[in-house]
Formats: structure tokens, C-alpha cells, sequence
């Protein structure tokens, strides 16, 4: 028996209803013809609001059934692995030889076009690493070729937006590097629709607003890869070092399940001391949130004033472990920035976490999981 499809349902649906109330109207007193009409309208409400969530459901049914071809970044690439793994009914990855000639200009050779072409006419994922400008440059020659081969579509996985710190100028003839990176994302080529661009915690959220043409941002978060560690831990106090974070992040952390504390940096004569300015840490096992951190001077400097206060252990997460010039050294057991129970991280930026030690106070958390569920979430 062929069971009708939920746009088929939802017609019959409000056929149906239509005959019902013209029936009425037809052998109905004026005063019951106006009862009949308002539980009708009633009715229809409730039918309708049957037929779109069946229309939803089958939305979500195609989403979810959409098949990739992943090109991946080399940094990327145990990531693209990971992915395919985990539903290779959805997902294949293609390897793809990033090499240099001789005179250091790149050789690059796509997978997915040969033997067979694989890459046309379907829905592509290409998953991006911009951890220098070397790097930046061969993913955007790839990007280009991309586009120019009639795919269905094209989804970049960017974790990490290096430049979203440097989003202004203060002195004339400084580089606002957030607004040329999305000039080049913006000047790509276009497919029919829209290129997505993933991107989680972005560092300033306005940088969404520098795109335009042919590729969106689709801004998401790793705080939800977070909140199982905390419930873990026993953590249910959450603090931020600063009010922007607070705003930023806040309404992701139930008032239910968790004690919010905001610090800030007060003047004290030349100097900037970070205080706690509202909450209470004493006796509380507390976990510090924020989007990054480079050389984590404030996040150091807020756990102090926590444990000053009473905490009875402090955490620390950043969704992106910048850490220039390896200053994570600092954080680690015996370092002179030894002050947080642990710190979270995410692998949004592998080059760095594939460094830090497993054995020690880094604890890093895979966001793949998150990535294959933010990908049909729009």
C-alpha cells in the first residue's frame, strides 16, 4: 500500500476540511453557522499546524540523506577521515595531493576527478585550515577550482577565523585582514547557490556582515561539546572574564544548572587588575569561558582572582587554542601559570592542540561530532 507523501497528506487534509465547512454552512441556522465557522477556523489552525510539521519532517528526512564529497586541508584531513567513518553512507573523502614545484608556487592535484569524476554535480564539503597565510592562499586556489567544476553545491568547514580579531583600524594605512579575508570568500565564484561558510565562535560576530555575493557565514558553537565535560566534573559555576564574553555566552548555561560570575579589569593607578564584579565563587568548582586565547594573561589572571576569592577549583575553555609561539608551556603542571584544574580545549585549530601533552592539564575536545550535527542545522 502507498502510504501519501506529507505535501499530499496536508492537501487532502485541508480538502477535506473545506467540505466540512460548507456543509455546515449549508444546513446550519445564522448563530450555528458562526459556532461551526470558529470551531472550523479552530480546526484548520490544528490541521495546519499538523501539515507543516509533516512538511518539516520530510525536510529534515532530505537534509539528512544528502551525501558529500569531502576535500580536506592536510591539517584537516584525520578530521575528514573521522567524518567519513562515522557514516560512509553520507560522507567520502578524497585525498588530495598539496605539494609545491620547485620554485615554491603550488602543485596541486584535487581528489575526486580521477579515475572517475566524483566531484561534479554533487554536494561538496571541503573542510579548511588557515593557520598561516601560506596555507590560506593553496585553499583558495582549490576553493576557486571547485566552484568552476558544476558542483551541486559547496559547504566550507572553517573552525578557526584567524583574522576575526582584526576587524579594525586605528591607525590610517593599518590592514583590517577580517574584511580582506572576507573580500576573497566574497569574491568567489559562484555555483547557482550560496556557498555556506561554518564558522564557530567567531571572535567579533559583526565580521558575518563583511561577506556578501556568493558565500553566507553560518556561525555555530562548540560551547554544546562543553557542556557534558562540565556535568561530568561536577562543574556548576560558570565565569567570564569580561562582560562581552558574559553577553556572548551566557544564555547557553541554564540560571537552573548553573551560578554565573562575571569578572573585569578595574585601574588600579597604571595598572589593570582583574576583579570578580559580580557572583560569588566561594567554595564553588568554577569553569572560566571564553572565544580564544593567545598568550592567556587575563585567563591566568581571572583564575587568581577566583581562587583568591574561595573557588574550590578552577577550569578554564577556549574554543580555539591559539597559544602563539607555544605559550601553553605556561599553563602546564609546575609552570608559572599553573592555576586551572583543567583546561578545555577544542581541536579547532590542530596544529596547536596536536602538540599539547595528554598527560597533563590540557584536555582537548573533538568537535567533529558537532560538525556533523551543525551540518544540517541551518
Amino acid at each position: 500500500m502507498a502510504y501519501p507523501t506529507p505535501r499530499r497528506f496536508g492537501t487532502i487534509i485541508l480538502v477535506v476540511l473545506a467540505a466540512r465547512v460548507c456543509e455546515s454552512l449549508i444546513i446550519s441556522s445564522p448563530r450555528r453557522t458562526r459556532s461551526v465557522a470558529v470551531e472550523s477556523v479552530k480546526e484548520a489552525e490544528a490541521y495546519r499546524d499538523l501539515y507543516e510539521k509533516l512538511e518539516w519532517q520530510r525536510q529534515q528526512q532530505e537534509t539528512t540523506r544528502k551525501r558529500y564529497q569531502i576535500i580536506a586541508a592536510p591539517e584537516a584531513e584525520r578530521m575528514a577521515r573521522a567524518i567519513e567513518a562515522s557514516s560512509p553512507d553520507r560522507f567520502h573523502f578524497h585525498e588530495t595531493s598539496w605539494d609545491k614545484f620547485p620554485d615554491g608556487t603550488d602543485k596541486i592535484v584535487v581528489g575526486g576527478y580521477s579515475p572517475r569524476n566524483m566531484i561534479s554535480g554533487q554536494h561538496v564539503l571541503f573542510l579548511a585550515s588557515f593557520h598561516n597565510n601560506d596555507v590560506t592562499m593553496s585553499q583558495f586556489h582549490v576553493l576557486v577550482m571547485l566552484l568552476q567544476s558544476f558542483v551541486a553545491s559547496l559547504t566550507i568547514v572553517l573552525p578557526y577565523y584567524p583574522t576575526g580579531t582584526m576587524e579594525r583600524v586605528v591607525l590610517e594605512g593599518e590592514v583590517a585582514t577580517a574584511n580582506t579575508h572576507a573580500q576573497l570568500f566574497s569574491s568567489l565564484p559562484s555555483c547557482g547557490r550560496p556557498t555556506r561558510l561554518i564558522i564557530y565562535d567567531l571572535h567579533t560576530l559583526q565580521n558575518r556582515f563583511y561577506l556578501h555575493g556568493s558565500t553566507i557565514a553560518s556561525l555555530k558553537s562548540t560551547i554544546p561539546v562543553l557542556l557534558p565535560e562540565l556535568r561530568e566534573a561536577g562543574i556548576r559555576t560558570v565565569a567570564f572574564p569580561d562582560d562581552g564574553a558574559a553577553k556572548r555566552f551566557k544564555h547557553f548555561f541554564s540560571p537552573d544548572d548553573f551560578d554565573i560570575i562575571v569578572c573585569g579589569k578595574l585601574r588600579d593607578g597604571d595598572d589593570r587588575v582583574v576583579t570578580v564584579q559580580d557572583g560569588d565563587p566561594k567554595d564553588k568548582r568554577v569553569v572560566i569561558v571564553d572565544d580564544l586565547v593567545q598568550t592567556g594573561g587575563t585567563l591566568y589572571e581571572c583564575g587568581v582572582a577566583l581562587k583568591r576569592l574561595g573557588a574550590a577549583a578552577v577550569s578554564s575553555f577556549v574554543a580555539h587554542a591559539v597559544f602563539p609561539q607555544d605559550a601553553w608551556m605556561r599553563f602546564l603542571r609546575g609552570g608559572d601559570r599553573d592555576v586551572f584544574e583543567t583546561f578545555y580545549v577544542t581541536n579547532s585549530i590542530g596544529t596547536t592542540t596536536s602538540k599539547l601533552p595528554s598527560n597533563d592539564v590540557f584536555e582537548v575536545l573533538d568537535i567533529t561530532p558537532q560538525i556533523l550535527y551543525d551540518l544540517d542545522v541551518f
